[in-house]
């Protein structure tokens, strides 16, 4: 009989998908990393759990200590499974502009959330950085700080990278996905580029974000937006991103993650979220570029149970001149 041991048991070892229509029209194996199929939903399960336990063996991070994190939902959430499961508080700081979705879940799991106004990282009243003060005052606290805590893009260099390898055989051709922190793509190319040098690592970024740019130009400038995705997209290279090799970026509007979305939705019988409309996005443009008979991976980020009122929401996408019929 095969088990798992508990919620921190269950993150990873998700099933890497054919997307069959995508690999169809390409010519492609395109291939989906079923990260939504994690226990909190989420990529972010991954990182939420090294982080945690990193903050434990450092000794930062000791019993009935206070874990704090500024973040756009998932992080959040993934946390606040893992911090219920190993008996620690849990307080969320998040901007304003995420989903209302992303909140009640939070609440619903025990988490303290601190719902902060929108402003630039370079504010002081970034959420990021009221995360950081707050846990610096809190006695036996400690700030997850995903952005550049380097345990985020080791969650992936020790478990998503491996398990990417050895699900295809080693038979990868590129690997996609969009950046917020960076950990994935950070972990995944590291571990990719080990076992061979010739795997292209190409960054999926939205509109309004500079993290294309600083790929194509070497300069992190903002590019316009904004974007409607939520978590993904960063004015600054990050702790976790830095250093990572990439080969080559592309850039995807909201209007063709949308139509991605919804076609996946009514032809595929898929519910998927706006990043991984961007990652599907930009593994197609990958495949079309390097042509038929090739491998290209993706991650599946999370579903769209989050953004019913933004994504799926008829009257919010109108507003933005968003159609889902492309």
């Amino acid at each position: 009989m095969e088990m798992r041991d508990g919620f921190a048991g269950s993150v990873g070892d998700t099933p890497l998908i054919r997307m069959a229509a995508l690999s169809e029209a390409t010519g492609c194996e395109i291939l989906g990393k079923a990260e939504f199929l994690n226990p909190g939903g989420s990529v972010k399960d991954r990182a939420a759990l090294w982080m945690v336990r990193e903050h434990e063996r450092s000794g930062a991070l000791r019993p009935g200590g206070t874990v704090v994190e500024g973040t756009a939902g998932n992080t959040g959430i993934g946390l606040a499974h893992v911090c219920n499961e190993r008996g620690y508080p849990c307080v969320i700081y998040m901007p304003d502009n995420q989903s209302p979705e992303k909140v009640a879940i939070l609440k619903t799991l025990g988490a303290e959330v601190r719902v902060v106004p929108t402003v630039p990282y370079r504010d002081e009243m970034n959420y990021q950085k009221q995360a950081g003060r707050y846990a610096d005052e809190l006695p036996n606290a400690v700030w997850a700080n995903q952005f550049d805590n380097v345990a985020n893009r080791l969650a992936h260099y020790e478990s998503t990278g491996p398990e990417i390898w050895a699900q295809t055989g080693g038979a990868i051709d590129a690997f996609t996905c969009s950046v917020g922190t960076g950990g994935t793509l950070a972990g995944v190319s590291r571990y990719l580029k080990e076992r061979r040098s010739d795997i292209e690592i190409v960054l999926a970024d939205p509109h309004g974000s500079a993290l294309y740019n600083w790929v194509t130009t070497g300069e992190a400038t903002m590019t316009p937006g904004p974007s409607i995705t939520e978590g993904i997209g960063n004015s600054r290279v990050t702790d976790n991103l830095a250093g990572t090799e990439i080969d080559d970026a592309v850039q995807i509007d909201d209007q063709q993650m949308v139509a991605m979305v919804y076609d996946q939705l009514r032809s595929q019988g898929w519910f998927f979220g706006s990043s991984t409309g961007i990652n599907l996005c930009a593994a197609v443009d990958v495949a079309k570029r390097l042509g038929p008979g090739h491998t290209v991976v993706t991650v599946l980020t999370d579903t769209g149970h989050k953004y019913q009122s933004s994504l799926y929401n008829p009257e919010f996408l109108a507003e933005r001149g968003l159609r889902p019929d492309g």
